[in-house]
């Protein structure tokens, strides 16, 4: 039977945070082992069932298995569920290696350019009255104000939906989650190095013209400068 502390359905999910930041930060590595689940709810006083809730949250999303009798234990990194946006948010707690961001970039590389070309020729008038929005609050909030890294990620999520496909679409909220915590990464420890809201323009504006091709290029360019204002640039 449970312990009688009383359960908020909030609390797993900060159990699961903080345990999840711990992972992907590398402080619990895959391979170590949880110990047991009344030993383990007492050391973070909680009830066994906000533990248990909160390991299934992160058991969801790849980063620990639990099996009977052997207990609960990090996973591989190539099980876990990258683009998750909770793994992405815990993952830009801490600091990132290189080399996951321009993944991260990379594989916006192979999804946002192909959806900006069938937004250039899927896209209605209702889709560009999104877009359009979305650039007049980047540009009247800017990129340093958590208002303007909102319209930034909706201007994105924009395009995915405006290219009339399912799967893509269903990455959305991946891009969306990627597009704000590189864009509060490289503001850490300075501010923006340009303004990127005509990188933005010239996409918006290519697929308002139905040009597919100057869509994708505008894309590609788009990202390519995203991280080089990083200080990064694309591997070979």
């Amino acid at each position: 039977m449970d312990d009688d502390r009383v359960f908020s359905p909030r609390i797993h999910g900060t159990i699961a945070h903080d345990i999840g930041v711990e992972i992907v930060s590398g402080v619990r590595k895959p391979g170590d082992v949880f110990g047991g689940e009344i030993e383990a709810s007492e050391a973070l006083g909680v009830s066994r069932t906000a533990y248990r809730e909160a390991i299934r949250i992160l058991a969801a999303k790849g980063l620990v298995e639990s099996r009977p009798k052997a207990g609960t234990r990090v996973t591989p990194r190539s099980r876990w569920n990258m683009l998750d946006v909770d793994v992405l948010a815990w993952t830009f707690e801490g600091e990132p290696d290189t080399d996951f961001i321009i993944d991260l970039f990379e594989l916006r590389g192979v999804i946002e350019p192909a959806a900006a070309a069938f937004a250039a020729a899927r896209r209605t008038d209702a889709d560009l009255a999104e877009m359009r929005s979305a650039l007049d609050a980047m540009k009247h909030y800017g990129l340093a104000d958590a208002r303007g890294q909102s319209a930034d990620q909706h201007f994105h999520r924009a395009v995915l939906a405006a290219a009339r496909n399912t799967p893509l679409a269903t990455l959305a909220n991946s891009v969306g989650a990627a597009v704000r915590w590189t864009t509060k990464f490289k503001q850490r420890k300075r501010a923006l190095p340009r303004d990127p809201l005509p990188d933005h323009v010239r996409v918006l504006d290519a697929i308002a013209a139905s040009d597919a091709e100057a869509a994708r290029e505008a894309m590609v360019t788009l990202l390519k400068l995203a991280l080089r204002d990083m200080g990064l640039a694309q591997r070979g």
